[in-house]
């Protein structure tokens, strides 16, 4: 059990997640928060000979519960066990970021500031007086860099001595509102009412909003007779003030915010241009700024392609040399069969892939940390909201598709407009996620070698199109209404650091390895053993059992171009999960991603790869996607729609690019 156990908390975009990961490093685990599908990243460090878990709380900029993330996050400081909240701010946001602040110091918690990035404030005209900061709050204020790891032991070693001097922890705020007596009058009529270890006045001011939960747990307690007086009070303050409490009370701590600002901040002239207003000019130019977008993303395959190609020859080399050594050691027979033609064909033709993978995330993750991924989400709002119907917001869960469509669907929770919530999940699976990679990887490589970026270029944007058509019809005949307008912050530009995104392509990039040894390999060896009933027959043959499964679907596939049995079976077994169509041929054929390259042109032409490749990318990404559209729609209907939208425009795409084909002569 750890020593001590500190919260971080912050606004999106202000080095929480650098900070993060510079603390705990490679000790971390993700799950769930308790009873709610919000990701809860939780880690580890130790700070002179002591063990601290760090709990990193979804980014918000309030505290306010209208969101599921908010609410984890207010629940996780009043009602968790911790010793201290760090609280991370953005120096050169710091107006902003302070409303947080003051809501995490409202809820009792013991506070730490800690601020980020003041040397690029510092260089926008910003003049911080931090020791006058920490006086006026009363709580302890650390600078810190976050990328170069600056200032964090002296946090860590701060937030260490604020836990263990609790006489210092009690912090009086006062916002100078005439709803001081409102809510004193509260707290005594609540007085028993306990919301974990929060005071009572927050309690009570809780209560003046009426807030759900707090409601709720106050209608279990010996007090819940005085809740009726409590709306009495709360209807004659909004009488009074001729508004609602909660506004009343926001304008109350942005008040206090202002001043704190006269107090501690010489803000800059606002006619001072920084580097980042200048390179905002070209970059997100509403008529250049798609253009940009896209060569950026096909210089991104560019390059993964280019500089994983030699690693994944070397990797394929390797388990070329494998098989032939186990082969060596066990000769002929059914035991070499399984290690050589079910594992190593299979799971070994996955696993060649992984520099390709690596590289693709370590590429996005510069992207996302220099501060072009909030650019790209503004510039596509325009192309979102016009071709599309909804707003930007939905593209914060599309490009987390990018890596893995589970994460984009998880990533709707956060629109507000139910109708974009739906739109936008039926819309994600067209997407290309990582696990489509290692397929467009193999038959680009196979049969448009010299073109392979401009091909697998050419799906990415394949998908983002069917996305576009499926979300456009979506909102003109089911949903109509209007899509909620988005607001994001555009973060300045930074230079990343290699240990933050080296960080952040294993974090994404070892999923892809643990999905190679527990799924994939579950599949290749059904596979194999399919492959090899009823005992006597061939292994792999059409007389096989698995040979006769995919003889039964094999049919539907000859108007597409891949009519043969082994092409339904892989497109079957990647129903599960993407991966395993690659695993799947390399284990039926027996050889690995190398031997593939020999065998794949006896049954494919160049036209019926495409259409193979357009079919894998349509007809949706896994199993655990599917189940995850169940889990947030909480409707088998949508889930139902989505995965039959799938099948049936994979069916229509191919249909359509390989009849095309041959119409224009490329058979």
């Amino acid at each position: 059990m750890a020593d001590y156990k500190f919260l971080l908390a912050g606004n999106p975009n202000v080095g929480k997640s650098t900070l993060f990961n510079n603390l705990t490093g490679m000790k971390q685990h993700v799950g769930n928060w308790p009873g709610k599908t919000v990701e809860r990243k939780a880690g580890s460090f130790t700070f002179e000979g002591q063990e601290v878990e760090l709990v990193d709380l979804p980014g918000n900029y309030s505290l306010t519960p209208y969101s599921v993330e908010e609410i984890v996050s207010r629940d996780a400081i009043v009602l968790e066990d911790n010793d201290a909240v760090i609280n991370i701010i953005d120096a050169e946001n710091i107006q902003r970021n302070l409303y947080l602040t003051l809501q995490i110091m409202e809820t009792g918690a013991n506070t730490v500031l800690c601020v980020n990035l003041l040397n690029f404030a510092e260089d926008a005209g910003f003049k911080i007086d931090i020791k006058k900061l920490e006086k006026t709050l009363g709580i302890p204020v650390i600078v810190v860099d976050a990328r170069e790891g600056d200032g964090i032991d002296e946090l860590i070693k701060r937030t260490i001595q604020t836990t263990k001097d609790k006489s210092d922890r009690k912090v009086e705020l006062t916002y100078g509102t005439d709803l001081d007596s409102e809510i004193e009058e509260v707290t005594k009529l609540c007085s028993n009412v306990k919301v974990g270890t929060a005071p009572q006045e927050w309690v009570a001011t809780k209560l003046l909003e009426d807030d759900e939960e707090v409601v709720s747990i106050a209608e279990e307690s010996s007090d819940k007779n005085n809740l009726n007086k409590i709306i009495d009070i709360r209807k004659k303050a909004e009488d009074k003030f001729d508004d609602s409490v909660d506004d009343v009370l926001i304008d109350a701590r942005y008040d206090y915010i202002e001043q704190v600002m006269k107090e501690c901040v010489k803000r800059p002239s606002d006619n001072k241009t920084t580097l980042t207003d200048k390179i905002d000019k070209v970059l997100v130019n509403r008529f250049i700024g798609f253009p940009i977008f896209l060569i950026i993303m096909f210089l991104v395959f560019e390059l993964t392609f280019v500089i994983g190609a030699p690693y994944q020859d070397i990797i394929g080399l390797l388990f070329e040399k494998l098989g032939a050594y186990l082969l060596s050691v066990f000769g002929e027979g059914l035991i070499s069969s399984f290690l050589v033609n079910g594992v190593i064909g299979g799971v070994g033709s996955v696993l060649t892939f992984v520099p390709i993978i690596f590289i693709l995330f370590f590429l996005l993750s510069l992207i996302e940390d220099c501060g072009y991924l909030a650019r790209a989400a503004f510039v596509i709002d325009r192309v979102m909201h016009t071709f599309m119907g909804i707003s930007g917001k939905s593209f914060i869960p599309l490009i987390l598709g990018f890596g893995c469509n589970v994460a984009g669907v998880m990533a709707t929770r956060t629109l507000a407009n139910e109708s974009d919530r739906i739109t936008t999940i039926l819309a994600l699976p067209f997407i290309s996620c990582s696990a489509r990679v290692p397929i467009y990887a193999l038959f680009a490589g196979v049969f448009f070698e010299s073109n392979q970026a401009v091909v697998t270029f050419g799906l990415y944007i394949l998908g983002m199109i069917i996305s576009i058509i499926v979300a456009k019809v979506t909102k003109s005949t089911i949903f109509k209404e209007e899509s909620a307008p988005f607001i994001m912050e555009l973060p300045p530009y930074r230079i990343p650091t290699l240990k933050a995104s080296v960080m952040h392509m294993w974090e994404r990039g070892s999923m892809f390895i643990k999905k190679a040894g527990t799924i994939i390999l579950g599949v290749c060896i059904i596979v194999w053993v399919l492959s090899n009933l009823p005992p006597g027959v061939a292994e792999a043959s059409s007389e096989s059992v698995l040979g006769m499964i995919g003889s039964v679907f094999a049919p539907l596939f000859v108007p597409l171009g891949f009519g043969f049995w082994q092409a339904a079976v892989a497109i079957l077994t990647g129903l599960l999960a993407k991966e395993t169509v690659v695993s799947t041929f390399g284990t039926l054929f027996g050889v690995g991603e190398d031997g593939l390259g020999s065998v794949l042109p006896v049954l494919f032409t160049p036209l019926s790869a495409l259409s193979y490749m357009a079919f894998c990318l349509v007809s949706g990404p896994c199993a655990a996607h599917f189940g995850t559209v169940k889990q947030e729609t909480n409707s088998w209907k949508w889930t139902a729609i989505s995965f039959c939208l799938c099948l049936v425009l994979a069916y229509v795409v191919s249909l359509i690019i390989y009849q095309g084909g041959l119409l224009l002569g490329y058979g």
